[in-house]
C-alpha cells in the first residue's frame, strides 16, 4: 500500500491495491455502509487504500450514500487573523488540518473576502488585481479552483446554503475600488453543474446584510440601503412561488453602533441572533415577528461591533468563535457550542477548543460545510 507525506489533489493520487486475501471479504453493499460512517477528517486516508475507494471519493458516490443514510457531518472552514491558509476544523473531535494554499494574487490574499459552503464546495469571493473573483475549494479533490464568477459580481452580500443550492443576494457592484451601486439582484449556485442562475430581484436594495435558510425559504435580513440608511426589514425568497416577500421590522438596530452584518444562524429551523451591542443570544419568534433573549454568549462581540466573531449553525448546535468573554486582554481564540432551546434561558455553553496558536482571536471568514 502506498503512503504519502504530502497528499495533495485526489487527481494526483495513484493508490496500489493491497493484498488483503487473508481478510474475509465483505459484500460491496456492506462495505459501502461501513465506509459511509468514516468521519470526514479521515477521508483523505481512504484514497490510498485502493482504486475503488479513490473512485468513490472522486465521483462523490460516498457522499451521496452518506446523505441517503442521514449522515450529515459539519466541518468548519476558517481563516483567522495571523493565518496564511484556510483551516478545516472539527470542534467536536478537536481535529484541525490546513487546506492547500489558495493560488490567488496578493490583492485577494490581503483583501476582504466573503465565504459560504454548499454541498462539498467552499466558495470564497474577493478582489484580485483584475477585479472581483471567486475561488472554489472542492472537498472531493482537496484542491482550489478558480470560478465560476457570479453573473453579477458583488461584495458585502448575503448568502446561505439552501438545500442543494447556495443563494446570494444584495451587496455592492463596484468598478475598481469605487462602489457604483447597492444591489437588489440575487443568484443561486449549483454545485453539481458549477454554474450560477439569476433569481428574481429582491424588494429592497441592501448591502452588509445577512442570509439564512429557514422554513424552506432564503431569508435576507437587515443591512444598509442605497441611501446608507439602516434597514430593519427582512425579506425571503419563496422558491415554490418564485417571489420575494417583505418582513417589516424584523430586526432591531442600535442607533450609533457601528456594526457588522447581523450575526444570525438557524438551528432546528429556529432563527438565532447574536446581538453584538449586548452580547446576548436571541431567538426569533415567528408568530409575533419579535425576539426573545436567551442569555449571554461566551465571546466578546461588542468590542468590534460584531466584526471578527463567527456565529454559525453546527448541526443541531450553535457555534461561536472569538475572544473569550471573561478573559480581557488575552488574545486567544475560543470556540464554544451549545444546543439552544427556544423556550429556555438556561444556556449550556461548552468550550470545544481554545487555540493559542492564533496571534489574534479575530475571525476573517468562517463557513460550515455539511456533508
Amino acid at each position: 500500500m502506498m503512503h504519502s507525506q504530502n497528499a495533495g489533489s485526489l487527481d494526483t493520487v495513484e493508490p496500489q491495491d493491497a493484498d488483503y486475501s487473508y481478510v474475509p471479504s465483505l459484500s460491496d453493499d456492506l462495505a459501502l455502509l461501513i465506509l459511509a460512517r468514516v468521519p470526514l477528517s479521515e477521508h483523505a486516508k481512504l484514497c490510498f487504500v485502493n482504486q475503488r475507494y479513490l473512485s468513490l471519493l472522486r465521483n462523490g458516490e460516498l457522499y451521496k450514500i452518506r446523505k441517503e443514510m442521514g449522515i450529515r457531518e459539519p466541518s468548519v472552514f476558517l481563516l483567522a487573523s495571523g493565518e496564511s491558509r484556510w483551516r478545516a476544523l472539527d470542534p467536536r473531535l478537536g481535529s484541525c488540518r490546513d487546506l492547500p494554499e489558495l493560488p490567488s494574487d496578493w490583492c485577494f490574499t490581503s483583501g476582504d473576502k466573503e465565504s459560504f459552503c454548499v454541498g462539498t464546495h467552499l466558495l470564497v469571493s474577493g478582489r484580485e488585481l483584475e477585479g472581483l473573483v471567486i475561488w472554489r475549494y472542492e472537498l472531493l479533490a482537496n484542491r482550489w479552483f478558480r470560478g465560476p464568477p457570479m453573473i453579477g459580481p458583488r461584495c458585502l452580500f448575503a448568502s446561505a446554503s439552501c438545500g442543494d443550492f447556495a443563494c446570494v443576494a444584495g451587496g455592492i457592484r463596484s468598478e475598481g475600488l469605487r462602489a457604483i451601486e447597492v444591489l437588489n439582484s440575487a443568484e443561486k449556485y449549483n454545485p453539481h453543474t458549477r454554474s450560477w442562475e439569476l433569481l428574481p430581484n429582491m424588494l429592497r436594495q441592501r448591502k452588509m446584510c445577512s442570509g439564512c435558510y429557514m422554513d424552506g425559504k432564503f431569508y435576507v435580513i437587515g443591512g444598509v440601503d442605497e441611501r446608507n440608511r439602516d434597514l430593519t426589514c427582512g425579506e425571503f425568497y419563496d422558491m415554490e412561488r418564485n417571489v420575494w416577500d417583505l418582513v417589516p421590522d424584523m430586526i432591531n438596530v442600535t442607533p450609533g453602533f457601528a456594526r457588522s452584518p447581523p450575526l444570525v444562524a438557524v438551528v432546528n429551523n429556529e432563527l438565532y441572533l447574536l446581538d453584538a451591542p449586548s452580547n446576548q443570544l436571541k431567538v426569533y419568534l415567528k408568530g409575533s415577528n419579535s425576539w426573545r433573549e436567551l442569555g449571554p454568549v461566551p465571546v466578546r462581540a461588542d468590542d468590534r461591533g460584531g466584526w471578527g466573531v463567527a456565529f454559525k449553525s453546527l448541526g443541531n448546535e450553535l457555534l461561536v468563535m472569538g475572544s473569550a468573554q471573561n478573559a480581557p486582554g488575552i488574545r486567544v481564540m475560543t470556540i464554544c457550542t451549545c444546543c439552544p432551546n427556544p423556550g429556555s434561558n438556561n444556556l449550556q455553553w461548552q468550550v470545544r477548543r481554545s487555540n493559542g496558536h492564533h496571534s489574534s482571536p479575530f475571525v476573517f471568514n468562517c463557513s460550515v460545510m455539511v456533508a
